[in-house]
């Protein structure tokens, strides 16, 4: 049987955290730009800023973000790191992505909600230019932050025009913050007709999904639960509702304790739409070259799969009906 080079093999990602994904290199860039020391020992760096193979939690995971905050809080810096990550996902033969990211942590220093997107949809449009792929912008809100803050930082996101902004997210505390308890800000998101996505089934709790699901969300990061729920998974199916996977972070923050706990095999066998995504790329210390390798490698995930799971990404992301044409005719003509 020929090995598969799973470098080569296309891709599609739709659930790239950029404050999560950011190279060592451009991590130093950044601090000595923001005059903040670091370790000079990669080894140390790369400590603060990737989450332990097994974390306690979800909350444990989301503390290696704080490292990066004050890196990020200029205009060029946040088109530098959208910049990186584009870059990042291009040369493992990524031709699309959407990087999502929070104007709310960008905004210790002074910066608007409309500043953090323009530097951030220039970076990546730096990246399109330079390397030919298609990247794309997602702004989250903090389910966790006040909601009368959130509702204004959406809502001023909403005022922006750039063709590269193209939805919404909402991250952070799920424990503690479900659907039900951010709703106003949800309704909030669903009045602009605007795509949006959503964390849910990624902290055990199986009515977070569902509340999603009730609500009309079309696409889930996450979903890990649905490996526990097969109703759910139903539902989740019928509701044609695509799953953004994410492995090896669902397998640090104990989302799955096991790779027997994560759902991907069960979806499969459910006709359930899936994509395969890092999540973070560095927090996670992964691409989405090592991704592959570990579906391969745990649920002999085969070159077909990998390039149905991607149309699945095309058709699904928040791209345009253009784009989503010639992305589809580029997938097809790299798997052929």
């Amino acid at each position: 049987m020929t090995a598969i080079d799973f470098h080569k093999l296309a891709k599609i990602e739709l659930h790239c955290h950029l404050d999560g994904s950011l190279s060592l290199s451009t991590i130093r860039h950044l601090a000595e730009l923001a005059q903040i020391d670091l370790p000079e020992d990669d080894e140390e760096l790369k400590q603060h800023v990737t989450a332990p193979v097994t974390c306690e939690s979800l909350l444990e995971y989301l503390e290696s973000f704080d490292y990066i905050r004050p890196l990020l809080q200029t205009n060029e810096a946040l088109t530098i790191a959208a910049y990186d990550v584009a870059k990042q996902a291009a040369l493992e033969n990524v031709i699309y992505i959407e990087v999502r990211f929070a104007p709310e942590l960008s905004m210790d220093k002074g910066l608007t909600v409309t500043e953090t997107i323009d530097a951030v949809c220039q970076g990546l449009r730096q990246a399109q230019e330079e390397f030919g792929i298609i990247a794309k912008a997602l702004v989250c809100g903090m389910r966790q932050s006040d909601q009368s803050l959130t509702a204004r930082i959406l809502d001023e996101a909403n005022q922006v025009r750039d063709s590269d902004f193209v939805g919404f997210d909402f991250a952070g505390d799920e424990l503690n913050y479900g659907p039900a308890a951010i709703k106003p800000l949800i309704e909030q998101v669903k009045s602009y007709n605007r795509p949006m996505t959503f964390h849910a089934g990624e902290c055990g709790c199986s009515a977070f999904l569902a509340e999603s699901i009730a609500m009309g969300i079309k696409r889930n990061g996450h979903a890990t639960i649905l490996a526990q729920e097969p109703e759910l998974l139903d539902e989740f199916v019928k509701n044609g509702v695509t799953g953004e996977l994410c492995l090896t972070s669902n397998l640090q923050t104990k989302a799955a304790v096991t790779v027997n706990d994560f759902p991907y095999l069960k979806m499969k066998a459910a006709g359930a739409n899936i994509t395969i995504n890092t999540d973070n790329r560095t927090v996670s210390d992964t691409n989405l070259t090592k991704e592959y390798e570990l579906y391969h490698k745990y649920f002999d995930s085969t070159v077909q799969d990998f390039y149905a799971h991607n149309k699945t990404a095309i058709e699904a992301s928040f791209a345009s009906d253009e784009e989503k044409e010639e992305l589809l005719a580029r997938l097809a003509k790299a798997y052929s």
